[in-house]
C-alpha cells in the first residue's frame, strides 16, 4: 500500500478553519486574507495548512453537520472577488453590516444579508453563457444536481428539513423531482452557481498555497447529516425501514466525560449493502477529496472498524451496541480504484486492539493528542499521548477543534492532572504562557513525523478563542483572529521553533 510522502517527512503545519481567518465581511473566506495566511505560513517554515469540513453548514453552524458531503460552504466564497469582478459594488457589501465584533462571526447575520448579496452577484453574473460553468456541471454531476434540487427544495419549504417536504418530493418520486426542476430552474441554477464559484476560488487559493510548499490538510466527517441531500438521495445507503426512516443513529457509549454518552443522530451506514455495491459512494467520495485536498483527514476512523448503534429515537446513548463496519475491505477497494491516497487517521476516543490492528494496516499515520496525555479520568490509556511512547509514523497535536487552548486548558487542569504535567515536563513553573510553550516545544521535539499546532496555541489565547465544546448548542465554530495577529514576529517565532526541532524543510523540497 502506498505512503503519503509527505506524512512520512519530518513537518510541521497549523490547524485554522477557514471561517476564523480575518478579512471584511463577517466571516474568513477565500480573500486576499486567505492567500495572506498562505504566505503567513510559508515565511514561518510550515509545510501544513490544515483545514475543518468545508461543507454548507446547516442548523447550529457545524462543519460536521453538512447539507452535502460534496459542496462546499458559499460563505467562503470572497465578496471582494465578486466587487472586483463588477458583479457586487463595495457599496453594497458594506451596507450589508455582516459583522460587529471582528473576532466572532455573526452566522444569523450572515445567513439573512449575505446569500442576498450573493443572489444579486449570480443575476449580474450570465453564468449559463459561460462554456466553463457547463463543465463544472457535467464534471460534478455525480452530485451537483441533486444537490442544487435539494438546497432549492429546502429554500422552497421555508428551510424546514425533507421530512417535512410533501410524501412525493420526500420519497424522490419521479414526477414530482422533474416538476420541481421545471419550476425551480432558476433557484437549482443559483445553487449550481454558488458551487461553481467556491471550486473556482479554492482550487486557486489551493494551487497558491501548492506554490508555496504549502500542502492542504482536508477533513472529512465520517458520518452525512439526516437532513441532507447525501440521505435525501441515497436512502438505500443506510440503515433506513420501509418509511425510509434511520433504524439506528451514531453516537459514542457512556465513559468518564458522560454517564450518558454522545447522541449524534446520524444516519448508520448500510455496510453490507455497500459492500456489494462495491462502496462506490465512498469511492467518489474519497475522489472528490482527492482533488480537493493534498491529505485527508478521516474523522471518527474508529466508526470504520466498529461503530456505536443506538436504536432510533433513544433519549441518549446509554443503549447502544457495537457493531462491526467494514474494515480493511473498504480501503482495499479505495487502492485498487483510486492508488495513492494520502489519509491522516483520526483514531481519538476509545481505542481497542481491532481498531490499532487496522490503522497498523492501512499504514497511515494516526492522531496523538498532548492534551490527553495529562487525564487521569482516562483510564483508556492516556499514556498512549505521552511523546515518550509515540514511534515515528504519527501526527502530534496539542490540541483540535475540539479541545481546550492550550492556556485554557492549562488554567482548567485539575490539582492531580497539573501535579502530573508538571512533573512531565520537570519544572516548578506556574505562568500559563510559558507553560503553553512547553508543551509546543514537547509536541514539535517529538518523533512524530508530523506536528500540527492550532493557531490560538501559538498566540497563547485562553479559551475565548475555542472553537467548538462538543456536546453544547450555540456559541461554537465563532472564533476568528484579527489581521493584526498574524505578524512578522509571530512568523519568526513558530520559524524559530520549527528549525530548532529539525521540520523545517528546504526550497527544493518544497517545490518537488
Amino acid at each position: 500500500m502506498p505512503k503519503s510522502r509527505s506524512l512520512f517527512m519530518r513537518r510541521s503545519g497549523v490547524l485554522m478553519p477557514v471561517f476564523s481567518l480575518p478579512g471584511e465581511y463577517g466571516i474568513g473566506c477565500f480573500s486576499r486574507q486567505a492567500y495572506r495566511f498562505v504566505d503567513f505560513l510559508a515565511e514561518a517554515g510550515q509545510s501544513y495548512w490544515q483545514l475543518l469540513p468545508l461543507g454548507p453548514t446547516s442548523y447550529g453552524d457545524s462543519p460536521y453537520q453538512s447539507f452535502s458531503t460534496f459542496a462546499g460552504n458559499p460563505y467562503f466564497i470572497s465578496l471582494e472577488e465578486l466587487i472586483g469582478q463588477g458583479l457586487l459594488t463595495e457599496e453594497e457589501c458594506q451596507s450589508a453590516n455582516l459583522e460587529s465584533d471582528p473576532e466572532k462571526i455573526d452566522y444569523a447575520a450572515l445567513y439573512e444579508r449575505r446569500f442576498p448579496l450573493l443572489r444579486r452577484a449570480f443575476e449580474r453574473g450570465e453564468i449559463e453563457k459561460m462554456p466553463d460553468f457547463q463543465c463544472f456541471v457535467e464534471d460534478n454531476a455525480f452530485w451537483l444536481e441533486d444537490y442544487a434540487l435539494f438546497m432549492a427544495l429546502k429554500d422552497a419549504h421555508g428551510g424546514r428539513s425533507f421530512t417535512e417536504w410533501e410524501g412525493p418530493l420526500r420519497n424522490r418520486e419521479s414526477q414530482a423531482l422533474e416538476q420541481a426542476r421545471q419550476g425551480l430552474r432558476r433557484e437549482i441554477l443559483f445553487y449550481e452557481y454558488l458551487q461553481y464559484v467556491f471550486q473556482d476560488q479554492y482550487f486557486r487559493l489551493k494551487t497558491y498555497a501548492n506554490s508555496k510548499g504549502i500542502e492542504i490538510i482536508g477533513d472529512i466527517p465520517i458520518y452525512v447529516a439526516h437532513d441532507s441531500s447525501d440521505f435525501w438521495c441515497n436512502p438505500g445507503l443506510f440503515q433506513v425501514d420501509e418509511n425510509r426512516q434511520p433504524t439506528g443513529v451514531a453516537g459514542c457509549p457512556p465513559d468518564g466525560f458522560s454517564a450518558e454518552g454522545q447522541l449524534w443522530g446520524n444516519p448508520l451506514y448500510d455496510w453490507e449493502g455497500q459492500k456489494r455495491d462495491g462502496f462506490s459512494w465512498w469511492i467518489e467520495r474519497i475522489r472528490r477529496c482527492m482533488r480537493l485536498y493534498d491529505v485527508i483527514r478521516i474523522d471518527h476512523f474508529r466508526g470504520l472498524d466498529e461503530y456505536y448503534r443506538i436504536p432510533a429515537g433513544a433519549p441518549n446513548a446509554v443503549h447502544g451496541s457495537w457493531m462491526p463496519g467494514p474494515g480493511l475491505a473498504l480501503f482495499e477497494k479505495i487502492w485498487e480504484t483510486l492508488g495513492h491516497v494520502s489519509i491522516l487517521v483520526e483514531d481519538l476516543g476509545f481505542i481497542t486492539d481491532s481498531v490499532r490492528q487496522l490503522v497498523a494496516r492501512t499504514e497511515y499515520p494516526n492522531m496523538k493528542v498532548l492534551e490527553f496525555a495529562f487525564d487521569s479520568r482516562d483510564t483508556g490509556g492516556a499514556n498512549l499521548y505521552l511523546p515518550h511512547n509515540y514511534d515515528r509514523n504519527c501526527v502530534v497535536y496539542t490540541g483540535t477543534h475540539d479541545n481546550e487552548t492550550l492556556v485554557g486548558w492549562i488554567r482548567d487542569l485539575c490539582p492531580e492532572d497539573k501535579k502530573m504535567f508538571l512533573a512531565y515536563l520537570g519544572t516548578e513553573e506556574t505562568n500559563e504562557r510559558d507553560l503553553a510553550e512547553r508543551m509546543l516545544r514537547l509536541a514539535q521535539e517529538s518523533v512524530a513525523d508530523s506536528c500540527i499546532i492550532p493557531l490560538q496555541d501559538y498566540l497563547g489565547l485562553d479559551n475565548r478563542a475555542r472553537i467548538n465544546r462538543p456536546s453544547t448548542l450555540g456559541g461554537n465554530w465563532m472564533w476568528r483572529v484579527t489581521e493584526e495577529a498574524l505578524s512578522p514576529g509571530l512568523a519568526e517565532y513558530i520559524h524559530t521553533l520549527t528549525a530548532t526541532y529539525g521540520r523545517l524543510v528546504s526550497q527544493k523540497d518544497r517545490t518537488e
